[in-house]
């Protein structure tokens, strides 16, 4: 399943993530840190939603309150209520 995601707060803008029982199978990101944001990609890849909601909750981006990495777990936080 194709789950699509606007990120808040964050240099991003839009976050496109497939996902088949529970595992991710790939996310794509537009917009933000171009190499920061391929490598996120490339590491969550096969991960389990609630691994990686667990690793990146709360993660700050400098000054700002949140991050590209804790809008990918409030895409997947979002996703698993409404799956």
């Amino acid at each position: 399943m194709t789950f699509e995601y606007t990120p808040r707060g964050v240099c991003s803008r839009k976050m496109i993530i497939d996902i088949e029982d529970g595992v991710i199978k790939s996310l794509k990101v537009e917009g933000g840190c171009n190499g920061n944001l391929q490598g996120i990609s490339s590491l969550v890849k096969g991960m389990k939603v609630d691994e990686v909601i667990e690793r990146l909750s709360g993660i700050r981006c400098g000054s700002k309150p949140t991050s590209c990495p804790a809008q990918l777990a409030e895409a997947l936080t979002k996703f698993k209520a409404e799956t």
